[in-house]
């Protein structure tokens, strides 16, 4: 439905398009072309007014489309407010380093480390 009614508002905004164009301006635009002749099949005032009732007919036809598809794109979405939605609650994450080693079983007293000599002379 919505693809057929763009399409129909697409050939009303050409055939809208094409109608204006063709109208006769006061610097002659590109309604120079036609000749008021007696041959003509309409006379020029003739073709004035159909241009202009065309206009009328196809500015019209181009709003309720507008309207309508304007419509179509809001259907189904209801007004929210910020207040009707909660943000989700999570649990914390769990820690990610482990956990502390349990200590030896045996019970002896450590010893403190042996100072050994450096290698290299501190002073001369």
């Amino acid at each position: 439905m919505d693809t057929v009614l763009l399409v129909i508002h697409l050939f009303l905004a050409m055939a809208l398009i094409g109608v204006v164009l063709l109208q006769r301006s006061e610097g002659g635009g590109l309604g120079v072309g036609s000749s008021g002749g007696m041959g003509s099949f309409m006379s020029v005032r003739g073709t004035a007014n159909l241009l202009t009732r065309m206009t009328a007919i196809l500015a019209g036809l181009f709003m309720v489309t507008s309207l309508a598809l304007a419509l179509l794109a809001g259907h189904g979405n209801k007004p929210r407010s910020l207040f009707d939605t909660t943000a989700p609650v999570t649990a914390p994450a769990a820690p990610t380093t482990p956990a502390p080693a349990a200590p030896p079983t045996n019970q002896t007293p450590a010893t403190p480390p042996q100072q050994q000599a450096p290698s290299v002379p501190l002073s001369k």
